[in-house]
């Protein structure tokens, strides 16, 4: 039997260009190795970032006009009823459009015609509304609103039946 002394490992070979002697943020496996990219070719840019920038130049210049956005609110259907409540974190809308929840920074719009049902709620001590909007697909979005009082409840169940009737009943028949 032999018996070596000292380490048991091989000596790296070198390949040009590769590794982390050379690119210190290279991972073998995970990150490719740096491109003959020079200083004169600029800086290196994701291909996707590339591509929609291109298309940007090549796109003709086309005049803005000064029509109206999405973002502003229809005012030839804003006639009908509106519903709203907010605390300081949820905020419900629901109108002509259909009902926007939204919750901290995240949001979501539902037209009428993707409504299932609306359900509300009210907790049985404190002051928590729930509005829960159901979708034909067997889905559920509820979002819970902190009242002022709990004498809010009544008053937001009424808007909120005043909406339904005006434009949920419409596109049900």
């Amino acid at each position: 039997m032999e018996q070596r002394i000292g380490s048991s490992s091989q000596p790296l070979k070198a390949e040009p260009v590769k590794g982390a002697g050379f690119d210190p943020a290279f991972i073998p496996g995970l990150t490719s190795p740096a491109s003959g990219r020079t200083e004169d070719d600029g800086p290196e840019r994701d291909p996707e970032v590339a591509e929609a920038e291109e298309a940007e130049e090549a796109a003709p210049e086309q005049e803005e006009t000064p029509e109206t956005s999405p973002s502003e609110p229809e005012e030839a259907d804003a006639d009908g009823p509106v519903f709203e409540a907010s605390d300081r974190r949820a905020r419900m809308v629901a109108d002509h459009r259909g009902v926007r929840l939204s919750l901290d920074d995240q949001e979501c719009e539902f037209r009428w015609d993707e409504i299932g049902a609306v359900e509300t709620e009210t907790a049985r001590f404190g002051k928590r509304y729930t509005v829960t909007v159901h979708t034909p697909d067997r889905r559920w979005y509820p979002i819970e609103i902190e009242a002022p009082a709990r004498s809010r409840f009544t008053e937001w169940d009424e808007q909120l039946d005043a909406v339904l009737d005006a434009y949920f009943e419409e596109d049900a028949e």
